[in-house]
């Protein structure tokens, strides 16, 4: 049964996709209930929503390469290969489509180190099909998020909850990982748990988040269940685009509220968006009538999402 979602909660996703560690009094505040009431709808979406604050790594900023990779495996491989490939810290979120043979993963590398990619992809024997799309450019997803999230707060309540930008920041070094790691598995962690994993005092804690957070290096996003925000239907569309349009295309896109990504990428089909939608007849009109009166768009593959194993970090 899917969870019932009143305007607190929707109130509750927007202030926390503006600032995922945002203390639960400022939000009660902002949003004129108590801070007892935000508390219990946040347990409550994390429980019956899969709500979850992660702290993630921008990959341009950090020196990553993030890759798009399609594999086609044998029926009765394809869900266990997929959760194999969810265990990895390479991969950032992966998806069962197409009938449940096809896996769709998003990789993301320090620039050079193709593991996934080069050698452990190959080894396996169950994958009949793979192909790899470098992502060139992000022109939305990522920090900006899907409309479906932030539709609720006024321009005032948006603007008490949504940080204020500090000095240039710095860029991640392998002194973060402990850090990253726990942020990754829960972004809302305390200074005092994220002082006990890095070994460091709150005080550095707090600094260093400041400083990676002000340059951008690594953002916090927020995880829920699309469907209990009324997207039941899910696709990933491959589109080819001649090269001379691909930044005005890629720039309307980015305008769609069906859209929740929007990529540039290598290969034939030259931008990846990913389309939630109420149900498969809302995604029939914004193919035929939104992304039809697109004339750039010379080919479209719609790739239909069963499944969502990993959303955007482990667990």
């Amino acid at each position: 049964m899917t969870t019932a979602l009143d305007e607190v909660d929707y109130a509750l996703v927007h202030a926390l996709q503006l600032d995922g560690r945002a203390p639960f009094t400022k939000i009660g505040d902002v949003l004129g209930v108590s801070a007892q009431t935000v508390a219990r709808r946040y347990r409550r979406l994390r429980a019956e929503a899969a709500l979850r604050v992660v702290g993630l790594p921008d990959p341009h900023r950090a020196g990553h390469a993030e890759w798009m990779v399609r594999l086609t495996a044998t029926p009765h491989t394809a869900q266990d290969l997929a959760h194999q490939l969810a265990r990895r810290a390479d991969t950032a979120w992966i998806k069962l489509m197409s009938g449940g043979t096809e896996i769709c993963v998003n990789v993301q590398t320090p620039v050079g180190a193709h593991a996934l990619l080069l050698r452990d992809i190959p080894r396996t024997a169950s994958i009949t099909a793979v192909s790899a799309h470098q992502v060139l450019h992000r022109y939305f997803g990522g920090p900006t998020a899907w409309s479906g999230r932030t539709a609720t707060l006024s321009p005032a309540q948006i603007e008490a909850l949504t940080p204020v930008p500090s000095a240039a920041g710095r860029p991640l070094t392998p002194d973060d990982d402990a850090l990253m790691a726990a942020l990754q598995h829960d972004g809302r962690t305390g200074l005092a748990e994220l002082a006990t994993a890095t070994g460091w005092s709150p005080a550095t804690v707090a600094r260093r988040l400041a400083d990676l957070q002000a340059g951008g290096t690594m953002f916090f996003d927020l995880e829920i269940s699309p469907a209990v925000l009324g997207a039941t239907t899910q696709a990933l569309l491959w589109m080819s685009v001649a090269p001379a349009y691909v930044e005005r295309v890629g720039r309307a896109l980015a305008t769609h509220p069906e859209l929740a990504v929007v990529l540039a990428t290598t290969g034939p089909a030259n931008l990846v968006a990913h389309a939630l939608c109420p149900d498969a007849a809302a995604l029939h009109r914004y193919l035929t009538e939104r992304l039809g009166s697109l004339e750039e768009i010379r080919t479209l593959e719609t790739a239909p999402v069963l499944r969502t194993l990993k959303a955007a970090a482990t667990r």
